[in-house]
């Protein structure tokens, strides 16, 4: 993983102290030094993925996610620990300094050497989704660069340093997936075939921005469950890096790069069934995950950032659920907001847009439909949808630090209707804004960004929902 090492300016401090009595200043060359590490990272090759579309294979002769032996129908709540609330956080020092400017505590500080591998299934099969992840954004944005002319993206507002941009983007994830590839070993999964929902370049940045925020919150939502810390801290330094590209696809889509005061995090499963759907096949004996492929939920009127008035719509997402990715089809030129140079109604892309009528809002009526269970998703179609929820009774808001129910109302088989809650995290900062993600749940059963896994057995569907 190291390359080279610089060290510039030798014996500066010393020049530092000595130039205090000599008044003619005093010039030193830099030196630089260069360390051979004994033993080079393999990086992991980029292969050309041939095709793209849904999966037209035989059918599989695997199916379901990987499992063993099941203990229990679900995790049990429990208090918390006991010396939850021992440590008296008064700010003065409670234990010996293990070293000079060195307060005692903390994990992976005993001077032991990291060595960067899995520990648990749990750090495997998580750093196996993240690498799915990895995988896709690699390919979805050469895909798109391929698939769209020089004169597609300009039409759209992008010009050559933006797509320089977003194949920089992809080089990024060249190295991300090759740092995971060498953590999980041989076994790691491999580059797979993809589908995407976008037909026009408008729908690519669109996509593009969803996806990238599942693969970022799926990330946080395990990251400090990992037994792995090590693992843990290098998947920190390129989960942040995806971070900024999400916020990269916002102002190419002309949206407020980050309307939120926290980023979110979701399970691993939840994350899993948002990527699933646009995978088509993998290779032959490719490592399957252990992860739940939850029902699709349906956005009717998603709100749509590339109309004027974004939450007047019907009916305008590319893909079925999961995503629910914005179309930029049949939208007329006086009510398409990238063609507007007006403040406040542009959505061109930009540093920042700020929309003087939002595309969401507490009141909002959203219209749901939902799948059924036991759909052939996934890779080869191999993988089936599943929930061991009851019927679905709330609406979950899943965003920054909350979680908020609103009840489904006028339910009729496989489609309701909820009302967008008025919620907070301080200081009437709105909870629900930019990306976030929406759950149908047959309990509101109280959860925290650190407990959210709790709520999966009674997730009955998952969806994205594009509040800002």
């Amino acid at each position: 993983m190291a390359g080279f090492k610089l060290s510039a300016g030798v014996g500066l401090l010393g020049l530092a102290a000595r130039s205090l009595a000599v008044p003619a200043p005093i010039y030193s060359e830099a030196t630089t030094t260069f360390s051979v590490p004994k033993v080079t990272a393999l990086v992991e090759p980029v292969t050309d993925v041939t095709s793209h579309g849904g999966y037209t294979g035989p059918p599989p002769t695997t199916t379901g996610a990987l499992s063993t032996s099941v203990l229990a129908p679900s995790i049990p709540a429990l208090p918390p620990g006991p010396d939850a609330f021992k440590y008296p956080s008064d700010g003065q020092l409670h234990a010996p300094q293990p070293a000079p400017y060195t307060p005692a505590g903390g994990v992976g500080t005993n001077g032991s050497a990291p060595v960067y591998r899995v520990l648990s299934d749990f750090d495997y099969e998580s750093i196996a989704l993240a690498l799915h992840q990895e995988w896709i954004e690699l390919d979805l944005f050469h895909w798109g660069l391929d698939q769209f002319s020089v004169e597609d993206f300009e039409k759209a507002g992008l010009t050559a340093e933006d797509r320089h941009l977003i194949e920089y983007m992809a080089n990024q994830e060249v190295g991300h997936a090759t740092l995971l590839s060498n953590i999980l070993g041989p076994s790691a999964p491999n580059q797979c075939t993809y589908n995407y929902p976008a037909r026009n370049v408008h729908e690519f940045i669109d996509f593009c921005q969803k996806l990238t925020r599942y693969g970022e919150a799926g990330v946080y939502g395990f990251l400090n469950h990992l037994n792995a810390h090590d693992v843990g801290q290098l998947l920190l330094q390129s989960i942040t890096t995806e971070a900024r590209q999400q916020m990269i696809f916002r102002q190419f889509e002309g949206l407020f790069p980050m309307p939120e005061w926290f980023e979110v995090g979701i399970p691993q499963s939840w994350a899993w069934s948002l990527l699933a759907p646009y995978i088509s096949s993998c290779p032959e004996n490719n490592t399957r995950l252990i992860w739940q492929n939850y029902p699709a939920l349906h956005i009717l009127n998603q709100p749509n950032p590339f109309r004027i008035n974004g939450s007047n719509v019907w009916n305008e997402t590319t893909d079925s659920g999961y995503a629910n990715t914005a179309s930029y089809k049949d939208i007329e030129e006086n009510d398409d907001c990238t063609k507007s140079t007006d403040v406040g109604v542009s959505c061109a892309p930009g540093i920042t847009r700020n929309r003087s009528m939002p595309l969401s809002y507490p009141g909002r009526q959203v219209f749901l439909e939902w799948d059924e269970p036991g759909k052939p998703i996934g890779p080869n179609n191999s993988y089936v949808t599943d929930t061991q929820a009851g019927a679905p009774k709330f609406a979950a808001w899943v965003s920054q630090l909350n979680v908020t129910y609103s009840p489904l109302e006028d339910i009729n088989g496989n489609s309701a209707y909820t009302i967008q809650p008025d919620i907070s995290t301080f200081d009437g900062n709105p909870a629900i804004n930019g990306t976030i993600f929406l759950v149908l749940t047959d309990e509101d059963l109280y959860v925290t960004p650190y407990n959210l896994t709790q709520l999966n057995p009674h997730v009955y569907a998952v969806g994205m929902y594009q509040s800002g």
